[in-house]
């Protein structure tokens, strides 16, 4: 019987995931707990495992692509099993109403098929005696809730056993190496039994609770998986009695000056206790205006205005008293300003995360002697109606060594890699919003005034908001520069689709050896970032040679 897997939910806050990469081919054999694809979340990549076994029928999100919590991620199946329902949603509604009756039946068969192995899950031994697990019961077990996981610890239980529980509530939170994360259901029953206590550890897949019919029996499934858990013996009874009477101690102490209870989660209570808050100060946000982590987290000092104490007699000897240690309460509170991101500004992250996620990235410096130049662009600019900068050299210098290594004036398109025969040069301008790349076309084709000119008309049309979405397309390399800001050496972030981009750093005057001597010189470090997926390291670093060449020796670039 063919299984539905959907985008599962890796994080807390996770409402999305990407696919970073699959590893498992449509086609393949799929053993319970292989990895399937490692997902992206808004916090980490994560591993992400099979809980079935069969052929990977159908792959629903391919790598690279983002997809909501439960979209369809993948179908797993009998080989040659048809699946076509599933794709085109006609059994949508009544997979949905009979979610449970079909999950127990397909763990059922599951149970069936592995008798003979052993598994630290429910054991199927005692099963086959005693019978199958009943129809409607889910075992719910350890989640692997992040990709370096081993083992939890149950932080809080947000339901007690007996307790209703419907799908996407949250069954309690769990501590895993990197963070307390909220575990929530994906079945709706009773919560019948729970398997690992608050306050105890242990490992990925044991079992966590069971969740089923109201009124169900399922003493023989505690049983059969007690290897990794037994059922409750007597030791267990009276540690359990020793932990209610510790947890009714702890409620008990939990109240306000005029009594009245105050209900919190332990994860909250701990957070209060390590922080030095008082609970009574905090609003919960939970049911029963319960304090939950959030509540901790968001709390501020602010929130409850210190009542002013009476000065008396007794109050103002006491002040004139020397004190051992003085606390130092800060002043002012936290506070932020929330500015509205512009569509550009939204563009821009996107545009750049993009291609830091996509593009391998690696960087090649080198730094080059600005003495000729600086010598060169002097009697150029004594020219009348001639003004020739520093950006204006490292542009045309870049054209010309692109002629000379057409690799890195390339684009990865996956199947093929397009190696552009046209130079057109996009040059980084800041405005207020954050960053353009006007596009010099056919840049390798200018004289150093020409690039010059065309440079300063952009530049002013981008701060003026007047470039055209044309003056901004088709860029096949780009060149950032902020050494006029000061800024020595620095690296940039690809402008997909290009293959690299030049970070240019300021001119410095330092000591340089020159024919074994030291001498004052000007140098200024060019740094290549490159997309590894197109330009090996020879290939970057042969085209900053060239580029090095042309840069000191500007005359060559006249010719």
């Amino acid at each position: 019987m063919a299984e539905v897997i959907k985008m599962p939910r890796l994080s807390d806050t996770m409402e999305e995931g990407v696919v970073a990469k699959w590893l498992k081919q449509k086609g393949d054999k799929i053993e319970e707990g292989d990895i399937l694809a490692e997902i992206e979340t808004d916090k980490a990549t994560m591993e992400f495992e099979s809980f079935y076994e069969g052929t990977l029928l159908h792959i629903g999100i391919e790598e690279g692509e983002t997809a909501p919590v439960d979209a369809l991620l993948a179908i797993v199946g009998e080989e040659g099993e048809d699946i076509s329902s599933l794709l085109d949603g006609k059994d949508d509604a009544s997979q949905d109403s009979s979610k449970a009756d079909s999950k127990s039946e397909a763990k059922a068969e599951e149970k069936a098929e592995s008798s003979s192995k052993e598994d630290t899950s429910v054991s199927t031994e005692d099963a086959s005696e005693e019978g199958e697990i009943p129809e409607g019961v889910e075992v719910v077990k350890m989640p692997r809730l992040s990709d370096t996981m081993e083992e939890g610890t149950v932080a809080s239980w947000l339901k007690n056993e007996g307790d209703e529980v419907e799908e996407g509530e949250i069954l309690a939170e769990i501590e895993t190496d990197k963070a307390t994360m909220e575990f929530e259901s994906f079945y709706s029953g009773t919560l019948l039994y729970i398997g690992i206590k608050e306050g105890e550890t242990a490992p990925v897949d044991a079992v966590l609770a069971i969740i089923g019919p109201k009124g169900t029996d399922v003493s023989s499934i505690v049983k059969s998986g007690g290897a990794a858990k037994p059922a409750a013996s007597k030791k267990q009874e009276d540690k359990k009695e020793e932990k209610a009477e510790e947890t009714e101690k702890t409620e008990q102490s939990t109240t306000t000056s005029d009594g009245k209870r105050i209900f919190a989660s332990p994860l909250a209570k701990k957070m209060a206790e390590d922080l030095g808050i008082d609970l009574a100060d905090v609003k919960g946000s939970g049911e029963n205006n319960r304090i939950v982590k959030k509540d901790i987290e968001n709390y501020k000092p602010s929130e409850k205005t210190a009542e002013a104490k009476p000065v008396t007699a007794a109050s103002q000897e006491e002040k004139a008293q020397p004190s051992a240690v003085q606390t130092y309460t800060p002043a002012g509170e936290e506070s932020f300003e929330e500015v509205k991101n512009s569509q550009m500004r939204k563009t821009i992250a996107k545009r750049l995360a993009e291609s830091k996620y996509n593009a391998p990235h690696y960087y090649l410096t080198i730094e080059v002697d600005m003495s000729n130049a600086m010598a060169n662009r002097k009697q150029i600019n004594e020219i009348p109606d001639v003004k020739v900068s520093f950006n204006d050299l490292v542009i045309k210098a870049s054209a010309m060594a692109l002629r000379k290594h057409p690799r890195v004036n390339s684009q990865w398109t996956g199947d093929t890699t397009k190696i552009a025969k046209h130079i057109h040069m996009g040059v980084a301008v800041a405005v207020d919003e954050g960053l353009v790349v006007p596009v010099l076309k056919y840049a390798d084709q200018m004289s150093l005034t020409q690039i010059g000119g065309n440079v300063k008309e952009l530049a002013g049309k981008a701060r003026n908001k007047k470039l055209q979405p044309q003056e901004m397309e088709g860029s096949t390399f780009t060149v950032s520069n902020l050494g006029m800001f000061g800024i020595t050496e620095f690296t940039s972030i690809i402008n997909q689709p290009n293959s690299a981009i030049l970070s240019v750093g300021a001119i410095v005057e330092k000591p340089v050896v020159r024919n074994g001597e030291i001498v004052v010189g000007n140098t200024m470090k060019l740094t290549l970032a490159c997309d590894h997926r197109t330009v090996d390291g020879a290939t970057g670093a042969q085209f900053l040679e060239t580029l090095k060449t042309y840069i000191e020796n500007p005359v060559t670039m006249l010719a």
